[in-house]
Formats: structure tokens, sequence, C-alpha cells
């Protein structure tokens, strides 16, 4: 007998509820999970949007007492989290609500952590750390991109080396994501752009990672489905509700995937390019994804799965696929070379050999290597 190519134990811990206005059921939602005094953790750009006082408003109504963090900064630190935690403590919370892009809702875990189990976030660095049970968690995301409101991870930045901690607990995962396409009309166009590359990203990565399964295939190809064809509507026309929709519905489901299938070599390249270098995460993503879809093409596999992706957008081949990809680089009005970010060759060695210390490139489906990485680099250059 044969063994069975992948297996995978998939459980779902998120109730999705998605639909315009949906934020409003924040505060039932909030109370039926037996909340009676609320932590909203967001940022000072949500706050300025609206949406934060909208959420307070809804918890308010719904007889929850509400205090509000509002101090996220884009790749929360360790710092970022003990600030938070503070304000969870002073409060005596009893359910948390993560409001905004995957930062807020990072923090909003890594608060979690830290609330319920005490010690500090490298204690939880790595799966299933947390011995305890935690507080509930409301993910209501106003991008498009990290899918962080179906993840039970944690990504929090060590204030000292930047180096990015990811905190995987199946305890962590949001008890209930509130999907708003409507909050996502107030992004900026460059973080609409930003996101949606890295939810594509997401859907490419998780296709051909090491852990893929069955189920996550389902996610990862209705994921890139949704986002190659939606993305570019956005991008023409942000008041286009309908593709930011569909791209919010993609960002979850692409999320829905890294849970059961991880990342690769893509965002490996990423993380230090951003640590070390500024780069924003998805532009950073963006610019090595076309090097790593070349690179893990190698494998007939993977070249499978990549040409079933192309034609399942009218495309025919891998070459076509990673042309495309590039092109939407373009209509998102990212450059295209690390070089206009300040990145030298001299940079190269010492990125490389951090990129291959990252976690996600194990799951690569091609072993990469720090030469691999080097020349990714170089390329991308």
């Amino acid at each position: 007998m044969q063994p069975v190519p992948f297996v995978f134990d998939w459980q779902p811990r998120t109730r999705l509820i998605f639909g315009p206005d949906s934020i409003e059921k924040v505060g039932v939602v909030a109370r039926d999970l037996g909340g009676r005094r609320a932590l909203l953790v967001t940022d000072a750009g949500i706050v300025a949007a609206g949406h934060a006082g909208r959420a307070v408003g809804c918890i308010a109504a719904a007889g929850l007492q509400v205090e509000v963090y509002d101090r996220v900064r884009e790749n929360p630190t360790t710092r970022d989290v003990a600030e938070c935690l503070e304000v969870a403590r002073r409060a005596q919370i009893d359910i948390i609500i993560g409001l905004g892009g995957g930062s807020s809702m990072d923090t909003a875990k890594g608060c979690n952590f830290l609330l319920t189990n005490g010690g500090e976030m490298k204690d939880y660095w790595g799966v299933g750390k947390a011995t305890k049970p935690m507080l509930p968690l409301i993910a209501i995301p106003t991008t498009s991109g990290t899918g962080s409101e179906c993840q039970s991870a944690a990504l929090i930045a060590d204030e000292a080396t930047h180096l990015k901690m990811a905190c995987l607990d199946p305890k962590a995962a949001a008890s209930v994501a509130i999907l708003d396409p409507l909050l996502t009309i107030s992004q900026p166009p460059r973080v609409t752009a930003c996101t949606g590359v890295d939810a594509l990203a997401h859907a490419l990565e998780t296709a051909v990672t090491r852990k893929r399964n069955e189920i996550s295939a389902i996610f990862s190809r209705e994921s890139f489905k949704l986002c190659f064809t939606s993305l570019p509507r956005v991008l023409a026309d942000p008041g286009d509700l309908e593709a930011r929709a569909r791209m919010q519905l993609g960002a979850a489901f692409a999320g829905t995937a890294i849970e059961n299938s991880m990342l690769g070599a893509a965002h490996s390249a990423a993380n230090p390019l951003t640590a070390h270098h500024g780069i924003v995460h998805g532009q950073a993503v963006g610019l090595m994804l076309p090097g790593v879809i070349r690179f893990n093409s190698a494998l007939p596999d993977a070249a499978a799965i990549y040409s079933e992706f192309a034609a399942s957008v009218g495309l025919h081949m891998v070459g076509e696929l990673v042309a495309g990809v590039s092109e939407m680089l373009g209509e998102a009005g990212l450059r295209a070379r690390l070089s206009d970010f300040g990145v030298t060759r001299e940079a190269i060695p010492a990125l490389a050999e951090e990129a291959a210390k990252q976690w996600t490139a194990q799951f690569n489906p091609r072993p990469i290597t720090a030469a691999d990485f080097a020349r990714l680099y170089e390329e991308a250059l």
C-alpha cells in the first residue's frame, strides 16, 4: 500500500463573520463570549479613521466596559506588548479585541499570552508553549493582508535585536474574526498595495510548502484566485467594495492556509530586509517573491502547482505567473529593486545568513541555503 502523500489534523478554531457593517456585531459577540470588561487594541490611524470609536460604541451599547490601547506600532516589539499588558492589567479585562492590521492583532495576541500565562514573549517562541487557558480574542482586520485573524501565531520582534519571534499556540487563535470590507476603504493607497501583495504571497507560498495538505491547498487556491483578480481592481478603484470584499476574504483564506501549511523562502528573505533596511513587509515579500517562485520551480511538484494556479487566472505557464506577479508589483506602485532602498552588494552575505535562519525557511519546498538566499538577493538587487 502506498503512503498518503500529505496528512493533516485540521481543527477550525475561529468563527468567521463576513459582510459590510459587520463591525456593529462586535459588542453582542463579545458579550456572548462572556466578556464584561474589554480591551480594544488598535493604532492611532484606526482611531483617526473613526473605526475605533465606532467599535467602542458598539461594545458599550452591549453593556460592556471598554478600555482602549491605541499605541500599536508597525512590526510590534516586546515593548509594545509590555505597554499593552500594563493597560490590560490595570483594567482587569476578561476579553480582548484586536482592531487594525496584523500589528494590532499580533500585539493583542502577545498581550494575551503574558496576561494569562505570565513570563516574557521569548518564553512562547515556538509552538504550544502556553500552559494555561487564554482570554477570548475577537479579531477585526482593517487591511487585506496578513490573515492574522485566522492564525494562532503572534509575531513579535525583540525590542533590542529586532529578531522576530513566532509564538504559535492554538489557544492564541481568535475565537471570532469579524470581516467588514467597509473598514478597508480608509486604508492609504500604499497600505492597500503592500498588504494586498502580502496576501497574494501568502497564497502562493502556502501552496507549495513541505507542510501543504489537501485542506491548505483548498484555501491557498481560492485565496490566490480572489487576490490575483481583485487586487488590480482595488488599486484602480479604491471604492470598489466588491473587490475589497474579495480581497479581505482572500486574505483570511490565506491566513487559514498559513495555519495549516506555513510559509516559505520569500518571507524568510523579507524579514531581514524589514529589520535592517526598514522595507515595509509587503514590499519586501513582493520584491523577493518572483525569484523564489523561479527557485522553487526547479522541483516538478512545485512547478505543477504554480502552473495550476497560473491556469486558474488565464495564464499558461510558470513564467507567465512570475511575470504576472512582477506586473502586479508595478501596478501597485512598489519599486522592484533592492538597490532602490539602499541595499548594497556588501550587505548581502549578512542578510543571507539571517534569512537562512528564519523559521519559515525550513518549510520551503526546495531546500534553501544561505548561498541560495545570497543569489536571490543578488537577483533582486
